[in-house]
């Protein structure tokens, strides 16, 4: 059965840093375009960052330009975002994806608070 696996979520005063991982299994992971996905309570699901699956282009919401850094280590069959300088509306759910061609998984999220 496809897994991916998302850690790293947490809770973590305004201004400081999150490492999310992504790790996913039962597929080729190299094929597959992967991005970060989070959700507010409240709010409708919203991209946040993608890589292409050779990893040679990404791509960020505005809201997270400078901020938020997307990865991918092929060997790993794993997809980062590295968090700094984080805001308390960065609070979400965070949500890796892939996809290639018509298909498309998701990972079933974890929680990212910032409050002091």
């Amino acid at each position: 059965q496809v897994q991916l696996v998302e850690s790293g979520g947490g809770l973590v005063q305004p201004g400081g840093s999150l490492r999310l991982s992504c790790t996913a299994s039962r597929f080729t992971f190299s094929r597959y375009a992967m991005s970060w996905y989070r959700q507010a309570p409240g709010k409708e699901r919203e991209l946040v960052a993608a890589i292409t699956s050779a990893g040679d282009s990404t791509n960020y919401a505005d809201s997270v330009k400078g901020r938020f850094t997307i990865s991918r280590d092929t060997a790993k069959s794993t997809v980062y975002l590295q968090m700094n300088s984080l805001k308390p509306e960065d609070t979400a759910v965070y949500y890796c994806r892939a996809d290639w061609a018509l298909i498309r998984y998701w990972g079933q999220g974890t929680p990212v608070t910032v409050s002091s």
